[in-house]
């Protein structure tokens, strides 16, 4: 039996921020991260878009707004600092037409309330800013919006946490609750004074082997960039349309990576398993059956009209019709330039199965035993350190 004070199930960048966070709070207590895979990261926090996000989207009274705000600057910092390249080339937010004005307007109110910069930019300022880009009368500049290369920084924060004294296993997957306090995985049983399930895609079934996650399902999106074969520059900044703001996703976009490549998407096709990246890779026959039965009741009654989504994202695997969206945004969006799907994300998007309800926010449950991280979606990436001191701070409470 391996022991454990603080045992993480999960090696994502939240799951290692997390682990961090307690081993500076706990410095004589010890720390372990079990990781599925042979290395941390290589599901959600090393296939995002790369981009760190402001925080101007969301409503002030969320954790989203709070934890977004706080750690695009402290995850700036930290790759200034550690030297990761970040581009920090901000974002134009557009506008297409009269009728998304007003949504521009709504933006900047939750801007002022969040504290984040942001600005009003006329259709020559824009130009300016970036010579490209396509809006209605005006837009919004996001200068704190920035690039960096996902991996990379997962790389760093693990390292400083293996030297901060963080033990890492690797190889080692969640099978079952065995006890009170303990778990068997692949590689043999843990016991731990304290549990955090930090384990994404598959947070919600383990949430409910320690009895929580009841109204609470995972619900699979896919998502896709398509990459440009343009030089390095041919964007110089991101682009982004008025969002819906009733829906978590932010609609296709050009991105412009760390070395000033260009890329647009994403997608978010509804997944028919957990893990469902490229063919029939991962095959789950169970999640299968039970993702599709899922969704086929979502598809005849939900509160978030998942019919509606599921027919227009399953329209985007045509380049065509993507490239088509992205070319409302920027002049001279050119088809041929965009042959070349890049790596595919699996998004951990929380459904309330008894409100038939995406969950928007960081979502999690616990006790005195364990603490279960259920909704940690976009911008999650972006909020790690400061949701991490969250969580410690939700952990202090439950142990006194």
């Amino acid at each position: 039996m391996n022991t454990t004070d603080f045992l993480l199930i999960g090696g994502g960048i939240i799951g290692i921020s997390i682990a961090r966070e307690l081993k500076s709070r706990y410095p004589d207590s010890s720390v372990c991260i079990l990781e599925k895979e042979n290395k941390c990261g290589l599901h959600a926090s090393g296939r995002n878009s790369g981009v760190l996000h402001a925080g101007f989207y969301y409503t002030a009274d969320s954790f989203k707004a709070r934890f977004t705000r706080e750690g695009n600057q402290r995850l700036t910092e930290y790759c200034d600092a550690k030297n990761i390249k970040l581009n920090k080339c901000g974002k134009l937010v557009v506008a297409q037409n009269e009728s998304e004005l007003p949504w521009l307007d709504e933006l900047m109110n939750r801007a002022s309330k969040n504290s984040v910069p942001l600005e009003f930019v006329t259709e020559e300022e824009g130009r300016a800013i970036e010579p490209r880009v396509k809006t209605y009368q005006k837009a919004l500049f996001s200068p704190t919006t920035s690039s960096v290369n996902p991996k990379e920084l997962v790389e760093s924060l693990l390292s400083d946490a293996i030297r901060e004294g963080v033990q890492i296993k690797s190889n080692s997957r969640y099978l079952r609750r065995a006890g009170k306090r303990s778990i068997q995985t692949s590689d043999g049983a843990y016991e731990a004074k304290y549990l955090i399930n930090v384990a994404g895609l598959y947070a919600d079934k383990i949430g409910r082997d320690f009895g929580f996650s009841r109204d609470h399902r995972i619900l699979p999106f896919k998502g896709l960039y398509l990459y440009s074969d343009e030089p390095p520059g041919a964007l110089k900044t991101h682009i982004y349309p008025v969002p819906d703001l009733a829906n978590p996703f932010l609609g296709v976009h050009f991105t412009v990576t760390t070395d000033g490549k260009t890329k647009l998407g994403p997608t978010a096709i509804p997944a028919f398993w957990r893990e469902q990246y490229e063919g029939w890779g991962n095959f789950n026959l169970n999640e299968f059956s039970e993702i599709i039965r899922r969704q086929a009741g979502l598809f005849l009654t939900s509160n978030f009209d998942f019919k509606a989504l599921a027919i227009r994202e399953l329209q985007k695997y045509s380049k065509p019709k993507l490239v088509s969206l992205a070319s409302t945004l920027a002049e001279g969006v050119d088809i041929k330039h965009y042959r070349r799907w890049g790596p595919p994300g699996i998004r951990a998007q929380l459904l309330n199965i008894r409100t038939k309800m995406l969950e928007t926010d960081f979502f999690m449950e616990g006790d005195g035993q364990s603490m279960h991280i259920l909704n940690a979606v976009s911008p999650g990436f972006t909020c790690a350190l400061p949701f991490a001191d969250y969580v410690c701070d939700q952990i202090d409470k439950q142990l006194g």
